[in-house]
Order: C-alpha cells, then sequence, then structure tokens
C-alpha cells in the first residue's frame, strides 16, 4: 500500500529525509530512519569546506532561510562517519562539486550508498550547486561523469532559480539521470531593520519550507509533462495532505526537510496518516502517482 520503487531501490513509505536539514549527526539520522523510507546525507564535496559564518541560518513564519554554505567534513571523513551509523533503509549520498570530474570521484569515497544526489542547486555556493544547475550543458555533464563512475542510480536535485526547470530536467535525463529531485530552495535574503543590514553573513541564503511549496509542486507537475523519469518531490512538505499533492502532480516519492525542526518523529505522523488514507480509499501510492494529470 505504502511501497515505492524507484531505480531499482525499494522504499516501505514514499516519505524520505532530505539533503542538508540536520547535518550529519548520528542519533538523529538513526531516529529519523526508523519511520523514513529513505534518507538523504547532507552534501559532501572531496575537500573539507568550512562554509559561512553565523548568522547563517534564519527562522520565519513561513520557513527557513539558511546560507550554510555547504558546509562538510570532506568526502573521507564523511565515509568514515557514515560507515557507524547503522541505517537499514535506502541510504542516499548527496555530492557537490564544482566540475563533472569531481563529482565522479566522490563516489569511490561511498562504495556502501544505496544511491547518489547531485547537489546541483544550492543558491548560495559560489561555483558550486545552482552555478553548475542552471547551464543545460553543464547538468548534463555532471550527471553523465557520475554514470560512467558508478552502477548505483543517480538522482539530480534541480534548483527552481530558473525560467524553465524543464529544460534542466531534460539536460540531466539526457545525461542519464535515473531520476530528478525537485526542488532545492530559492534564493531569498532577510534585513534587519534596526542595523539595517542583511541578517544573513552571506547576504542572500535559500528559502525552504511552506513558503515555496506551491513553487515546488508546479515544478514536479510540469517536470512529469515531459520527462520520462522518475521526479522525487521536495519543498515545503509538512503533512500528509502535501505529501498526496506531490504525488498526484508526479512525484514518486518525496523529502522533508524543514519540517523537522519541529519534531524528529515528523515521518512517523505523516506516514501513518497516509496509511489511513490510502486504506480508507483502498488504494496504493504507486496508483496514484501523476493522476492528477488525467484531468487536464
Amino acid at each position: 500500500m505504502l511501497s515505492v520503487e524507484v531505480a531499482g531501490l525499494k522504499l516501505e513509505n514514499p516519505v524520505a529525509l532530505a539533503s542538508g536539514i540536520l547535518g550529519s549527526k548520528k542519533s538523529s539520522l538513526v531516529e529519523i530512519a526508523k519511520f523514513a523510507g529513505a534518507v538523504v546525507t547532507k552534501s559532501v564535496g572531496i575537500e573539507k569546506r568550512e562554509g559561512y559564518k553565523n548568522p547563517c541560518v534564519i527562522n520565519q513564519k513561513c520557513g527557513v532561510i539558511n546560507a550554510v554554505g555547504l558546509a562538510s567534513p570532506g568526502a573521507k571523513v564523511f565515509s568514515e562517519e557514515l560507515k557507524e551509523i547503522s541505517i537499514k533503509k535506502p541510504l542516499i549520498v548527496s555530492l557537490f562539486a564544482p566540475n563533472p570530474e569531481n563529482f565522479a570521484l566522490l563516489v569511490d569515497y561511498f562504495p556502501f550508498a544505496s544511491a547518489f544526489e547531485l547537489n546541483l542547486s544550492c543558491p548560495h555556493a559560489k561555483k558550486l550547486g545552482m552555478s553548475i544547475g542552471v547551464d543545460e550543458k553543464a547538468v548534463e555533464s555532471c550527471v553523465k561523469a557520475v554514470k560512467d563512475a558508478t552502477d548505483k542510480p543517480v538522482f539530480a536535485k534541480l534548483t527552481p532559480n530558473v525560467t524553465d526547470i524543464t529544460k534542466i530536467g531534460l539536460a540531466a535525463e539526457k545525461g542519464g539521470a535515473d531520476a530528478v529531485v525537485a526542488v532545492n530552495t530559492l534564493k531569498a535574503i532577510s534585513i534587519d531593520i534596526y542595523s539595517k543590514k542583511a541578517v544573513l553573513s552571506n547576504i542572500v541564503g535559500g528559502i525552504s519550507g511552506k513558503a515555496i511549496k506551491s513553487i515546488a509542486l508546479r515544478c514536479v507537475w510540469d517536470l512529469y509533462e515531459v520527462l520520462d523519469i522518475p521526479i522525487i518531490g521536495c519543498g515545503g512538505i509538512s503533512n500528509w495532505i502535501d505529501v498526496l499533492e506531490f504525488i498526484m502532480a508526479g512525484a514518486s516519492f518525496v523529502q522533508i526537510g524543514s519540517a523537522f525542526y519541529n519534531s524528529l518523529r515528523t515521518i512517523e505522523g505523516i506516514v501513518k496518516s497516509l496509511e489511513d488514507y490510502l486504506y480508507s480509499k483502498n488504494e496504493r501510492v504507486k496508483d496514484l502517482i501523476g493522476v492528477a494529470h488525467g484531468g487536464v
């Protein structure tokens, strides 16, 4: 009833942890994995990266603005950290790099990964993430390089900060992506009226949470109209109704991030409500993927 399969990955339910929201805190990842269908790690690069100075996260009523700056311990250290965590669910390792060659090198550090998610969408890291992800040729090249380097599924995480996300999605598909993740955060800022300055040390960050839900949902819808590969929904999902909206718009499963600021057991409640809904309708998740398009 709840199970789904994407690119050979079998998830017992369609709700996964999104990349980055909880860093690499071992206890949190293990706790969430008890209820999640899959777990996505924070993004990691080959070399250690400090990220931006505080303040780098702002909580707002409508969501969270962050400019952490892709802080990372480096691939070798992070690989050792992950090996110490016992997670009996698909473990999707998120990667970032400045070019196709470095993306390809990263996969060898994580032979235990169930799949790889390419961060082609972080909106505040210079020469990384979105800087690559707005260029169709660069997206295609990065995906192809990783596909050539591994037999594991490769997911491309897309940015909503483009005029037409379908062009980027098609580039990822052309490069051989097994699925796309839609979407990462939207560029945003906050200003302190007393200091008369931008709050974030980097000035510009990315907003996640409820503020971007409808935008992310529209991106999933548009991508479903043109892609032949699966779509993984992400952005502002905080309850079971949101999950169903994304699935009916075309997502094969979803990722949840900012909602975990409320509780590490957020997924548990969502999955239980999904199960109750499906039982009452005598339906399965996989049969609801993209059904909203049937009425258009």
